[in-house]
């Protein structure tokens, strides 16, 4: 993949099948994962540890995107200038290891504190 928050596409290439292209502003998100599985039962922690050096220099931040889901993660830059912009869950056991966010997708965004 060739993922650039700068750029308005990208190319994902299926394992079985020919690169495709993706516009940014077709999704709420692009999840960057540990496993395609995942884990159905795990709730991911919504608080952050004040020991988490991930968390140094970042905003903790809510999301809430139209169909309902809620992620807080941390993010450097807040309120986000541009208009996909990364944050990392504040569990660091959590399945997503980074999500690249469609602001254009979230109907809600809460500064919970700075780190």
């Amino acid at each position: 993949m060739d993922i650039d928050p700068a750029r308005p596409t990208f190319h994902l290439r299926p394992p079985d099948g020919r690169p495709v292209q993706v516009s940014l502003s077709e999704l709420k998100a692009l999840f960057f994962v540990r496993s395609l599985d995942g884990d159905p039962e795990r709730a991911d922690h919504r608080t952050p540890d004040p020991t988490d050096a991930r968390a140094r220099g970042s905003s903790v931040v809510t999301l809430r995107f139209a169909d309902g889901e809620e992620i807080v993660g941390l993010t450097i830059r807040y309120p986000p200038n541009k208009p996909y912009f990364f944050v990392v869950p504040v569990d660091p056991g959590s399945n997503n290891l980074r999500i690249l966010v469609n602001r254009d997708a979230v109907v809600a965004m809460e500064s919970m504190s700075a780190a």
